[in-house]
């Protein structure tokens, strides 16, 4: 046993946040901690660390054992770049380093005795052994590793982490918290901020991690995929399962049961002893009066006292009461997107990209982050214009816009003021609405630009389900979202009989929801009919048939470096026609899905040194599609 909580109680002021909680974790366990928003999940990862105390009860954490902890916000030095952020995880190691160049000097002192130099080559040989062990050479291909697995790509690296952000922060702390290797491993939410492949990638990480692990997770997927144990933070108490999420539901609906059971049993034998009791003492009190009676009176109100009282289980907990509506259909062509093209500086995010959407369509877009979803969201809403193309909308198409935006930092109205003004409404009617969006009494007082994450995504649903559009944009819509609420929006969409287009990186919303998936990659969008599972079988099936007709990597690394050099921009064609700058980006577009075969496989992906050159050449052959990419678009516009 690694960590043990026996009984613990502690409060904030009047808020009892925990009041009897007990657990226990062992060595190598994969800990899943859920709960709503609110219940302590955090505060317990801060018990583990030391930084909070409880007011009663006994934590024990084996003796010696490193901990490390991801908070949602990580800080380091304003002056470190992004690269000394992930170097400092071996300061002890990098220290022997120096000392080693140092030894290498005094030893090239020619002024040096036979005696002295012995003693040098000596000391010298002990330390390197000990770097070796340590490896102390892999630092940099250990780095790399990491790095790339979780996103973040080598021009990160000179950057300042201050310039970071929040999103970016929290990936290169995460980062620096891997490379730690720590025997007790805390994560707040890692798979907030990072994009699919990231989060497939910490997967397979973090279930080959040979330490415990303790996450705080609403990600429903990411705990079926990696979680071995279900810690429930519920009425301040804590309920373990030995199960992944998809089956500590089944579990936790059995065990609610036998406990309403249970209770009904006992309220039934309560409700008969004092029924028993009060006969007994009518019966004494007769005349003439019977003290016997008093006394089995008093024995049996005794034993009723002495009863351990069960709780009532509660069956079904309060969630957002969501019901999204349309105040009238659009025509049956919603979105088309003719042609778009989107840069930003040199850098392109669309290239002549074309889609439709129609009514009744419940489509979900994903791609890595950065790609330029939550900008053709954008583009859709008129926020922004398309640099080529033309975005239609269909006919009576009413937009219900939800952005992945945080509450206003500067704004002094409260919840109710807000909300309000939105929907000019009556004081009473708003409370009474926003009691539905789990906002009660002084809540709805509350300033907004206070407000947490997930209360600003309840307030912006309470806000969207009033407007009653036909088109619902929603962009990271779970985001911030538990899991009961994450829940109840998904069965608020799956009767909303509109169209929905939603970004999203959360699987478990993807395949409840998803008619279609689109794959924004590469300047493009790739279709696929079904939910996330259904593309990922299909994208599996690309795989195998890839992987076949590719003999090694060293071959594919030889012709991919062959075509890339034979598609140089010095020494290509000026005067291509559109259809041969076509032929070739087609087969660069392929070279860039064989690299990323390559990439996926275990053989490779475990292997930092071979990841980063496969990832130098990815980046090589994308920098020249971007060229190729421009140069289509300066000649379709002369034609």
């Amino acid at each position: 046993m690694i960590i043990n909580f026996q009984h613990i109680k502690l409060s904030f002021g009047t808020n009892e946040v925990l009041t009897d909680v007990s657990f226990e974790i062992r060595q190598g366990e994969r800990v899943g901690l859920i709960g709503r928003n609110g219940t302590g999940k955090s505060t317990i990862l801060k018990l583990i660390i030391g930084s909070l105390h409880p007011e009663q009860g006994q934590i024990a954490i084996r003796k010696n054992a490193r901990i490390g902890f991801l908070a949602q916000a990580p800080e380091y030095n304003d002056n470190m770049s992004v690269y000394e952020v992930l170097e400092q995880c071996f300061q002890e190691i990098k220290k022997w380093q120096h000392q080693l160049e140092q030894f290498a000097q005094k030893m090239s002192d020619p002024m040096n005795t036979e005696n002295k130099l012995s003693q040098l080559i000596l000391e010298y040989g002990k330390l390197q052994e000990k770097f070796e062990e340590a490896g102390g050479y892999q630092i940099p291909s250990y780095i790399d590793g990491i790095a790339i697995g979780l996103g973040i790509t080598a021009d990160y690296y000179p950057r300042p982490f201050s310039s970071l952000s929040g999103g970016e922060k929290t990936k290169v702390g995460l980062a620096a918290l891997l490379l730690t290797q720590p025997d007790i491993l805390l994560l707040d939410e890692p798979t907030n901020h990072l994009d699919m492949s990231s989060i497939e990638w910490l997967e397979t990480f973090l279930n080959n991690y040979k330490g415990t692990i303790i996450v705080v997770s609403h990600d429903r997927y990411f705990l079926n995929r990696v979680i071995t144990k279900i810690i429930e933070l519920d009425d301040r108490e804590a309920v373990t399962y030995q199960t992944n999420y998809t089956d500590y539901q089944i579990e936790k609906e059995s065990r609610l049961l036998s406990e309403f059971t249970n209770y009904q049993e006992q309220q039934k034998k309560i409700r008969k002893m004092q029924e028993s009791i009060k006969q007994l003492i009518e019966w004494g009190n007769c005349n003439p009066p019977n003290p016997g009676f008093h006394r089995r009176a008093a024995s049996m109100q005794k034993a009723l006292d002495r009863m351990v009282k069960l709780k009532r289980p509660i069956l079904e907990r309060k969630k957002i009461d969501l019901h999204l509506e349309q105040s009238d259909r659009s025509g049956k062509q919603v979105i088309s997107l003719e042609g778009i093209s989107k840069s930003y500086a040199n850098r392109s995010l669309f290239c002549k990209v074309s889609a439709q959407l129609f009514y009744g369509d419940r489509t979900v877009l994903i791609g890595k982050n950065g790609c330029g979803k939550s900008t053709l969201l954008k583009l859709i809403l008129d926020q922004e214009n398309p640099d080529h193309g033309e975005i239609r909308l269909g006919s009576r198409v009413d937009i219900g816009y939800l952005s992945q935006d945080s509450a206003p930092l500067k704004s002094d109205q409260t919840v109710l003021q807000y909300f309000r003004a939105e929907l000019d409404m009556e004081e009473g009617e708003a409370r009474k609405q926003l009691s539905k969006f789990l906002f009660y009494g002084s809540d709805v007082f509350q300033k907004i630009s206070s407000l947490s994450g997930g209360e600003w995504s309840r307030l912006q649903l309470a806000l969207l389900m009033y407007q009653r559009p036909n088109l619902l944009l929603l962009d990271e819509p779970t985001n911030h979202l538990d899991i009961d609420s994450r829940e109840a929006l998904e069965e608020a969409l799956e009767e909303f009989p509109g169209t929905l287009l939603a970004v999203s990186h959360d699987r478990y919303f993807i395949n409840r929801l998803a008619h279609k998936v689109w794959v924004l990659n590469q300047g493009e969008i790739t279709a696929y009919l079904g939910n996330y599972n259904d593309y990922l079988e299909r994208k599996n099936q690309q795989i195998i048939k890839l992987a076949g007709k590719t003999d090694s990597s060293y071959s594919l690394s030889i012709e991919c470096d062959q075509q890339v050099k034979a598609s140089d921009p010095k020494t290509a064609n000026p005067d291509k026609s559109a259809t041969q700058l076509e032929k070739e980006i087609t087969a660069l577009e392929q070279q860039i899905l064989n690299i990323e075969v390559q990439m996926s496989t275990p053989a490779i992906s475990f292997d930092s040194s071979r990841l980063a050159s496969f990832q130098d050449e990815r980046e090589t052959i994308e920098s020249r599609l971007n060229f190729l990419y421009e140069k289509w678009v300066r000649i379709s516009e002369k034609s």
